[in-house]
């Protein structure tokens, strides 16, 4: 697992090499100067499939929640095992995410859907007896939140062609994996992806998406027209502003040994618009036994360093650091898992993105969200 610490300190000669980059697309005209602009992807197709840069391409899929925490230990450990395999399927060639977006429900469209209309049979009076309780149970709920769930595929390929038959590929591999673990889910077409952006970039307000693919003939206008904001405001070192919504982004540094599967499900239970994504990368097999052996190596010679201090103070030379040998055995444990248990090593990057309706609301909003973090031996830190 990757330590984002570490790809948080730049030197001065990154700083520099940062710096010219920002200059060069000042002067090139790369630096987007429209919210359209700024919204980080080339073009989208009616079937879902999404340029990314010039040879990246990118799919997604819905999936829906199983009940997991309230399964008995057994099937517990059925459900995990699949989710396992789910994983391992994932090889170097394809980077993916898991997205969990928190949004405001429209409460009148949440209205209508419990809605029940009378049939003139006798029964109207229970109709409505049962319609009333769902919306009185929706009115003491967690504020109309909106739970969604999406993994975001991705490969590089030179051209549309090459990438479709791979994706369409990937897509019914993962659909099918998702099927042995009894989770409903389906592939998201253009104009759903782009509600999804949409929603994203539009947390926290009372806005409609609303688009059909016929309307780009005759009006000159873009895809994104119709899912960016009004504006994108970054004004401030760790905040931004989309629309009228406020919002800041944070990385989570993973400091615990071991994570609890109650982590997630702790920081979705919050109750506010918030967006998490899970950017993963499975590293190559060969290359992830390579980087072990190396890092074992490091220890090994930090020890001997250690022992030869020890020595000289006159200490007994079994005596090293705890750091050390913890690093050393969980090193040589994963070493072993590698080779002998097909397991895999992925690099991850855990993003949080908090928003509030006002500065008040969203520091409050990061509060809360660092708070868990530090439950769960985890720090936040902030963009």
């Amino acid at each position: 697992m990757a330590n984002n610490e570490n790809k948080l300190k730049l030197t001065r000669a990154e700083k520099q090499q940062l710096n010219a980059l920002m200059e060069q697309n000042r002067k090139t005209g790369k630096e987007p100067h429209t919210a359209q602009a700024t919204i980080p992807y080339q073009r989208m197709w009616p079937d879902g499939i999404c340029r990314i840069t010039d040879n990246y391409y990118t799919k997604s899929i819905q999936f829906q929640d199983i009940n997991y925490q309230l399964a008995l230990a057994d099937d517990q450990h059925a459900i995990f095992d699949e989710w396992c395999s789910f994983l391992n399927f994932f090889d170097s060639s394809i980077h993916f995410e898991l997205s969990f977006m928190n949004k405001t429900a429209d409460e009148e469209e949440s209205r209508k859907q419990i809605d029940i209309p009378h049939a003139n049979d006798g029964f109207d009076s229970v109709r409505d007896e049962y319609s009333g309780m769902l919306k009185n149970q929706l009115s003491r709920g967690n504020n109309g939140i909106v739970k969604k769930k999406y993994v975001t595929f991705g490969i590089e390929a030179s051209k549309l062609s090459e990438a479709k038959p791979k994706l369409n590929h990937i897509e019914s591999s993962i659909c099918n994996n998702f099927k042995k673990m009894g989770v409903s889910a389906h592939s998201l077409n253009g104009k759903e992806r782009l509600e999804v952006m949409h929603d994203m970039l539009h947390l926290g307000e009372r806005h409609r998406f609303r688009f059909d693919w016929n309307w780009l003939v005759n009006s000159g206008l873009s895809v994104k027209d119709f899912i960016a904001p009004d504006s994108f405001t970054f004004k401030k070192n760790r905040q931004f502003q989309m629309g009228g919504t406020y919002g800041s982004m944070s990385v989570l540094n993973i400091t615990a040994s071991e994570i609890s599967d109650r982590m997630l499900a702790d920081i979705l239970d919050l109750d506010s618009n918030q967006i998490v994504t899970m950017h993963i990368h499975s590293i190559d097999q060969n290359e992830a036994i390579k980087q072990i052996k190396h890092k074992i190596t490091e220890l090994d010679r930090s020890k001997i360093e250690e022992q030869k201090k020890a020595v000289r103070a006159g200490y007994d030379m079994d005596i090293i650091p705890s750091d050390l040998a913890t690093y050393g055995k969980d090193a040589k444990a994963l070493l072993k898992e590698l080779q002998s248990q097909n397991e895999r090593m992925f690099m991850i990057t855990f993003l949080i993105m908090n928003t509030g309706k006002d500065e008040t609301d969203l520091e409050n909003n990061v509060f809360q969200m660092a708070s868990l973090a530090q439950k769960h031996n985890c720090s936040l830190i902030r963009l």
